[in-house]
């Protein structure tokens, strides 16, 4: 046999430099069967929110924010629609004095058993009052009093969104609270919409830091019958912003909002095939749901990431620029098509990226679990090639495998190896060249002998290549 020269020794990965005048090859000891973690490329975390990691003046604000809401709530003066709460207050105790004043003077002795229309206004202030005490935001109450280390994660969003500007942050949460109660928005996340809008967004996976990953696909809007029913009339429109909401508020149920907690989101915003600003409806829903989101979900987004993007995105970008804070610009990542999978790799672990943006991630796949270990990563030079070796036992078994090269243009073929000097060598992936296109590869093969699976990559760009992949073993019984 001659299809695939074996090394002595199995399990190992090994990089031939076919450039040098000689030949050099690297071995990586592939310890338990198991591929190594890839290494993070890059990593963000969010600014702590223990009281002990705070600066002098945001402690300060921290403190001076609660005073204020802590009097706002129990005085009753943190909603501007109160009023009328107040002036009914104020009614049932005039009558209360008049009626003791009678009682006063007839000297009765039905000042010792309240009226029944005593108790209904003394039971309706009392509600009153519970109602206004246990206001709250995300199902963490606000009212300092009651001590919950979320209330203070809360607040520090606004305070954050404000450059700890205590009255512009203790305005904006008057504004977001007055908000969500004309808009209902407490009771969203019971509301149904069209299952045509389950394309447009999804929550899929979680980064490298554990921020639950948001995907808003923009190119299902190029049909032009989901655009028309998406945004064909104003109401349609504001239904659409009222799902969009509704996203945000189901992903705010998968975070901690606790010190310590993960409670962001990472939004990655597709704009593949999307209709682009030529659509006036879409541009201006957009430029809406873009404005209240910031106005009313502050600091709930980590990064906020725009692939795929087209030339026309900058001019869209050059009209969004002036509705968006400094804070929420340095949050924005760009990445055109050739970039997507690269930059996502940045911030998401492969298994978690979908195989559309060229990770591991499949829908309704329970193959790989966390126990098979994690992915590894081969760094492959310009004019190289690289063997990766997976083991394959005595008996019969089943070698599953994922591999992905970032940016392909490579050649890729798949072959088993028999130990066995006598047996034949059995191509499992004739040799092909990559386009840059490509998803991730996924295959398997049952063996009868030990052996070994060899994946072979060639890299015939000028470019270094980032190879990607993670396998297991499965004994059939």
């Amino acid at each position: 046999m001659a299809a695939v020269e074996v090394p002595e020794e199995p399990k190992k990965v090994f990089i031939e430099e076919e450039k040098e005048e000689k030949s050099a090859v690297k071995t990586v000891e592939d310890e338990a069967l198991k591929p190594s973690a890839i290494d993070k490329s890059s990593s963000y975390k969010e600014e702590s929110n223990h009281l002990s990691d705070l600066k002098e003046f945001e402690k300060k604000a921290l403190a001076e924010l609660k005073s204020k809401l802590e009097e706002a709530i129990l005085g009753n003066n943190l909603f501007k629609e109160d009023e009328p709460i107040k002036k009914e207050k104020e009614t049932e105790q005039s009558i209360e004095e008049t009626e003791q004043s009678i009682e006063e003077t007839e000297k009765s002795i039905e000042e010792t058993e309240p009226k029944p229309e005593e108790k209904n206004n003394e039971e309706q202030t009392q509600k009153i009052n519970e109602e206004i005490m246990e206001v709250s935001l995300w199902g963490v109450p606000l009212l300092p009093s009651k001590g919950t280390e979320a209330t203070d994660v809360i607040l520090l969003k606004f305070l954050r969104a404000r450059e700890f500007k205590v009255n512009e942050a203790y305005e904006m949460l008057q504004k977001t609270l007055s908000w969500r109660k004309k808009s209902n928005i407490d009771s969203i996340l019971k509301e149904e919409f069209p299952s045509d809008l389950d394309s447009a967004a999804l929550m899929n996976g979680v980064d490298r830091e554990g921020h639950p990953v948001c995907y808003n696909v923009f190119g299902v809007f190029e049909n032009e019958d989901l655009y028309q029913k998406t945004f064909g009339t104003e109401e349609k429109t504001e239904q659409f912003l009222r799902w969009r909401f509704q996203v945000m508020e189901k992903g705010i149920q998968k975070l901690d909002l606790k010190p310590g907690g993960v409670s962001s989101l990472l939004q990655i915003n597709d704009l593949k095939n999307s209709p682009g600003p030529v659509k006036k409806e879409l541009r201006i829903a957009t430029k809406k749901a873009v404005a209240i989101l910031q106005d009313n979900y502050p600091e709930f987004v980590a990064k906020n990431i725009f692939i795929n993007v087209p030339f026309w995105y900058y001019a869209l970008n050059a009209l969004l620029s002036p509705f968006l804070t400094q804070r929420t610009k340095s949050k924005i990542v760009v990445a055109r098509p050739a970039k997507v999978t690269e930059t996502l790799l940045k911030y998401i672990p492969a298994e978690e990226i979908p195989v559309q943006y060229g990770g591991f991630k499949r829908e309704n796949d329970g193959e790989f679990t966390p126990e098979d270990g994690g992915v590894s990563e081969l760094n492959l030079k310009a004019g190289s090639t690289a063997s990766i070796e997976i083991p394959a036992g005595q008996g019969e078994s089943q070698v599953i495998w994922d591999l992905t090269v970032v940016g392909w243009e490579v050649n890729y073929k798949e072959e088993f190896v028999p130990s066995d000097e006598g047996s034949y060598t059995i191509i499992v992936q004739k040799g092909k060249k990559m386009s840059g296109s490509e998803e991730p590869v996924r295959n398997s093969f049952r063996n009868s002998e030990a052996g070994k699976i060899v994946l072979t990559v060639e890299n015939v760009s000028n470019k270094k290549k980032r190879v990607l992949y993670r396998f297991k073993t499965k004994k059939i019984e």
